[in-house]
């Protein structure tokens, strides 16, 4: 299957940045690769290694002339202790590019950091083999790091999620507001002509998201080969890899099939561009990154009026929350969406229920019509 310049880009990435890795890194980077790890994940996980590494030369925990040079026998010996002041560290590091401010990491990053680092000890003292059949060393001080995330029920995630999220009625005024409203609150010649190129493609993209509820991945990497209009079916490659398939709602056919119209026209060179998705960069169809299709969303929601705009994935959120209310059965979302665990998909059955609040409703109209 081709790569996008994206993921063309993000190999690169894999490949610059652990060629100053120990070798029983680039070991651990090889063996998730051939498991089918995102290689986003991977990249993300080489520069937790190369920030944690640093600090242990830095602060003189470890000795030696540089990151490459680090034996995996100190990380055999490396105290919980000092597990335990890096996270310190990464917590109250100053990060901020402008010396008069203060900014620190946020706690996702800090929690990343933990899930890298865990994953390589984990493979150091499980998964590997040196000469004698035994793997490198055996005591791993990450098992007894803990992450205390902080805990919030089901339905306090579904209420905070679904207060970013458009409801029944702006769903199709949103699509319809890419359609006819947007161009006309635009004044410069440039944007506007941009727009007059691109409409028929930004419409069929948010259509997608808001008629399949794929994620922005997915939608970057569809083939053209891929789409089956007759069907009303798209064959993608979710998360991880695997190939599904998935049910387009009809109108989004509708909005796709008026791009893929004007695409050969409209983006020269995009009859030789495998992607369903392209724009024109140098002269030439190139297909759209994750980051342009989420600046696509985030330019029209914002203009819709939510703010500074949502994500790709709020829109998803969205599809999913709409799929319930209209009598969407759990196991079918889960299959719509990709989830692997009917957990993640239960989520949106409490960001669909509206009964509490209609009870709630109902019983204060009745306190307020007693007659004391």
């Amino acid at each position: 299957m081709a790569l996008t310049p994206e993921q063309q880009h993000v190999l690169a990435l894999i490949e610059k940045h652990q060629e100053p890795m120990p070798d029983y890194v680039r070991e651990y980077i090889l063996s998730k690769k051939r498991a089918g790890l995102s290689p986003n994940t991977l990249l993300q996980y080489l520069y937790r290694y190369k920030h944690f590494f640093n600090w242990t030369l830095s602060e003189g925990i470890i000795s030696a002339p540089s990151i490459t040079a680090i034996p995996y026998t100190e990380l055999e010996v490396m105290k919980k202790e000092t597990i335990e002041l890096y996270l310190d560290f990464l917590k109250e590091e100053n990060i901020s590019q402008d010396k008069d401010m203060v900014e620190h990491r946020g706690p996702a990053v800090v929690e990343l950091s933990v899930h890298a680092l865990k994953a390589l000890f984990n493979y150091l003292t499980k998964e590997t083999e040196n000469d004698d059949g035994e793997c490198y060393f055996y005591r791993n001080v990450m098992s007894k790091i803990v992450l205390h995330t902080k805990r919030e029920t089901a339905n306090r995630r579904a209420r905070n999620i679904s207060s970013v999220l458009l409801n029944d009625e702006e769903l199709n005024e949103y699509l319809k507001f890419i359609k006819n409203g947007y161009g006309d609150q635009l004044t410069a010649a440039t944007p506007k002509l941009r727009y007059e190129r691109d409409m028929e493609r930004d419409l069929a993209i948010n259509s997608l998201i808001l008629g399949t509820g794929m994620r922005v991945g997915e939608i970057a990497t569809i083939h053209m080969k891929k789409v089956h209009l007759n069907k009303g079916t798209i064959e993608i490659t979710r998360k991880g890899g695997t190939e599904d398939t998935v049910l387009v709602m009809d109108s989004a056919l509708q909005d796709l099939k008026h791009y893929m119209h004007i695409r050969e026209s409209r983006y020269k060179g995009a009859k030789d561009c495998p992607f369903l998705f392209v724009s024109s960069y140098g002269g030439s169809a190139k297909p759209l990154s994750r980051r342009a299709i989420q600046n696509i969303v985030n330019k029209y929601t914002a203009a819709f009026g939510q703010s500074n705009g949502i994500s790709p994935h709020k829109l998803r959120h969205s599809f999913a929350v709409d799929f319930i209310r209209n009598g969407g059965d759990i196991i079918l979302l889960r299959d719509q969406l990709g989830h692997n665990d009917i957990k993640t998909t239960s989520l949106y059955t409490n960001m669909a229920n509206t009964d509490s609040q209609k009870i709630l409703t109902n019983m204060d109209q009745r306190r307020q019509n007693v007659d004391f």
